[in-house]
């Protein structure tokens, strides 16, 4: 196996002992056993969407037995309070503000995944798994101006993936087609796709010039071609049989997903013996971002509005899969890791009521912030890990993030991480197994919009004076640094940094050190 070389740790001595620990190599810890891996990620679920962590309005069933049966994170992070920098970072083991141009793309943009990196579904793929990615992608295709019509690649299949169905951006933006492998699926040859996000194209109506056609009504933004009575954010024409329903695109991605899985786990025909590779899924739901869309079994069901009810769809999703892997006989040998991309957001561009039809729900439960926010609410999300062979059910308080999936999960199958993959990510799998209960010692959060790093050590969080989001919800408080003590404060609401200045001048070195850090 290719060993990444150890690297030193840098320690800073002020108030205490404050650490920078570096990432562990996949030799830190002998692989124990090659699991089926599922990573279900939602998108804009709030820390307190789920009812294993408090919500009581909205019913999620199948998660709650999924964190009952497993290990549930209440420290688990993202990177980035926005979708795509947190996805680079799961993919790439890599924190997104070393890429310049990681930023929420647009859905024509060019893929901003270095094919010549190992990522995590190449490092799996190289370790012996069969690998699938279904769902929302947002992270760029194609190398520059895209012709929809023909071969899309660079894409998922050129970083790592085997199979791929996705969503290319968000349900919100254009082209609303699905991609399978290299081609959108059901393209009719005779009705090209047109896109652009810099003028309208074709003659079909826009949310701006024709807000009377609109079945979802505008807040912001989101004024480009009326799909299906939804405008979306850019211009598209044609393709007309290859637009996908948007109250069945739930259910459609939990079918390519279980289809990937039994397939997956067919046996090889190619000898007499029945040889049987493990699966990596890489699951993306689009619920609950916008625009919400509920299937007419879950409109309304919630109590909570539409976005309540999209909360209970994605739910089902993952019960769906929970199911198929029962159904196979693969579920006691199958790692689930369930999680968001960013925190919770309600106005989000449409006039949905989300807002108004809360009925006492608190999609950040005791958090302060959610998507955008320099605030715990932006990058803190739901984290539960499923392994019933060899995980123990039970709740862990240990500071982890899908940062260090990459190597973790090489840790655990043996994979290799070469020298210049994952720099970022450190193998964090004793925490993951329930083994370790401290997990990272560091971590830097980032907001929307440059300069907005902030710093997690330990129980520290310290934001500095420019790192605020640029939301008008998440105004700054002022133009000094803010330092919280989560350990008795959770929600952040009472700013020490006046009270020790020596913390917050310590924090900041060890920020800039760690941005400084060449990766």
């Amino acid at each position: 196996m290719f060993l990444r070389p150890q690297r030193p740790t840098l320690l800073f001595v002020v108030l205490g002992l404050l650490a920078w620990t570096t990432p562990a190599t996949a030799a830190q810890a002998a692989p124990a056993a090659q699991p089926n891996i599922v990573i279900i990620l939602a998108d804009d679920l709030g820390y307190g969407d789920l009812g294993c962590y408090g919500a009581t309005r909205v019913k999620t069933p199948h998660i709650d037995r999924l964190a009952r049966d497993g290990r549930r994170f209440t420290d688990g992070h993202c990177t980035s309070a926005t979708c795509t920098p947190s996805r680079y970072a799961l993919m790439t083991g890599r924190y997104p503000w070393r890429r310049p141009g990681t930023q929420i793309l647009p859905g024509d943009a060019a893929l901003i995944v270095d094919t010549d990196r190992v990522t995590l579904p190449a490092m799996l793929r190289r370790a012996g798994y069969t690998t699938g990615c279904v769902g929302k992608w947002h992270l760029g295709l194609g190398s520059g101006e895209l012709d929809w019509n023909q071969e899309i690649k660079p894409g998922p299949l050129e970083v790592g993936f085997d199979y791929s169905f996705i969503i290319p951006a968000t349900v919100d933006r254009a082209p609303c087609v699905f991609v399978e492998d290299h081609r959108v699926a059901n393209l009719d040859p005779g009705d090209p796709i047109a896109v652009s996000y810099v003028r309208q194209v074709g003659d079909e109506p826009t949310g701006r010039a024709h807000p009377e056609l609109l079945r979802t009504k505008l807040s912001h933004g989101h004024d480009g071609t009326i799909v299906g009575g939804i405008s979306r954010i850019g211009f598209m024409s044609g393709g007309k049989a290859a637009r996908w329903n948007d109250e069945t695109v739930a259910d459609t991605l939990a079918e390519k997903a279980i289809a990937f899985v039994e397939r997956s786990r067919r046996p090889s025909t190619s000898t007499s013996t029945a040889v049987k590779r493990p699966f990596f899924l890489y699951l993306a739901t689009h619920d609950v971002h916008v625009p919400r869309t509920p299937h007419p079994r879950f409109a309304g069901r919630s109590g909570c509005g539409t976005r309540g009810d999209v909360i209970e769809e994605f739910d089902d999703t993952v019960g769906q899969v929970l199911a198929a892997l029962e159904r196979l006989g693969v579920a006691g040998d199958t790692l689930v890791m369930l999680s968001s991309d960013n925190g919770a957001v309600l106005d989000d561009g449409y006039a949905d009521g989300a807002v108004s039809d809360l009925a006492g729900h608190r999609p950040s439960g005791p958090l302060k912030g959610g998507k955008y926010s320099s605030f715990e609410g932006g990058t803190r999300v739901p984290l539960v890990v499923r392994w019933p062979a060899r995980i123990e059910p039970g709740v862990s308080d240990a500071l982890v993030s899908q940062l260090d999936w990459l190597a973790s999960l090489a840790a655990l199958v043996g994979g290799e991480i070469p020298s210049d993959a994952g720099l970022d990510s450190q193998n964090q799998l004793p925490a993951f197994l329930g083994e370790d209960p401290r997990g990272r010692e560091t971590y830097v959060e980032q907001a929307l919009g440059p300069p907005s790093l902030t710093l997690r050590s330990g129980p520290w969080k310290l934001i500095p004076a420019a790192a605020r989001s640029k939301r008008p919800e998440y105004p700054p408080s002022g133009a000094s640094p803010e330092l919280f003590d989560l350990r008795d404060d959770l929600g952040e609401t009472s700013n020490l940094a006046s009270r020790y200045p020596e913390r917050v001048e310590a924090m900041q070195r060890q920020l800039k050190v760690i941005v400084d850090a060449i990766h």
